[in-house]
């Protein structure tokens, strides 16, 4: 977004330096109709909607006898006084949702694990999934039914680091948990390494509309186009014969 801006701004600049005032001054204009279209809520609600309406029921899940609930991160911060290494505040929802599928799948008595995918991208020193794995056992996943990737550093590294591991258990039912607008990119790569998942939202973003700008809306229409551009990226690349061959669709 704010890369977007600074291109309108430089190519206004450059255009003046050249005395094209009217072409200046046409994306000065752009960059401040961008900037409070982006800041006043009407572009982000606009994309979100579109990202997220698709999971803003949650689905009821029928387990079967071996399932698998697959975790994306969201992050992790370290603690400065006690120099821990936690998951990130955007992850609580997932962590929530997550561990409570897991528990209403041990209830049915099901066979369940739960598989935490995440390295350490943010370079804290541990990763997503082991920082992860350390709440969910606190609030009561058995250690036994977690299967942790650890190696993936983007969504796409999660779903191919994420099947070998599926392929092994053999679920028979595979629920993908991740925020509202991640979820339409996170299953379209899924589904590209043949993993068909149940998708179940473990937050939803909300725009707050306003006069003035503020930091909160500028901030989920980066995060809106950066899922846009993860998509048409895939597309692109399969197009160009870039991605690896799509697996059979179906079941881990």
């Amino acid at each position: 977004m704010l890369m977007l801006l600074l291109i309108l701004v430089l190519l206004g600049y450059a255009w003046g330096r050249f005395r094209w005032h009217r072409c200046q001054r046409m994306f000065y204009g752009l960059a401040l109709l961008l900037f409070f279209a982006a800041g006043c809520g009407p572009l982000p609600a606009w994309l979100l909607a579109r990202l997220q309406a698709p999971y803003a029921a949650q689905p009821n899940v029928s387990w079967t006898s071996r399932n698998a609930i697959v975790l994306l991160g969201a992050g992790t911060t370290r603690v400065t006084a006690t120099n821990q290494v936690e998951p990130t505040i955007f992850a609580d929802g997932r962590i929530l949702e997550a561990y409570a599928l897991y528990r209403s799948c041990r209830q049915a008595e099901r066979d369940c694990k739960l598989v935490v995918s995440g390295g350490d991208a943010f370079r804290n020193g541990v990763p997503e999934a082991v920082a992860y794995a350390t709440v969910l056992q606190a609030i009561g996943v058995d250690r036994s039914d977690l299967l942790l990737e650890s190696r993936s550093m983007n969504t796409w590294q999660n779903a191919q680091f994420v099947k070998p591991m599926l392929d092994t258990y053999a679920p028979q039912r595979v629920v993908l948990v991740s925020s509202a607008l991640h979820l339409h990119r996170a299953q379209l790569y899924f589904a590209h390494f043949g993993i068909d998942a149940i998708p179940v939202r473990g937050d939803y973003a909300d725009v707050r509309l306003s006069w003035l700008p503020n930091a909160w809306n500028v901030r989920l229409t980066d995060v809106a186009l950066h899922e846009y551009v993860g998509v048409l990226t895939y597309h692109l690349y399969n197009a160009m014969g870039w991605n690896t061959p799509p697996s059979r669709y179906g079941a881990a």
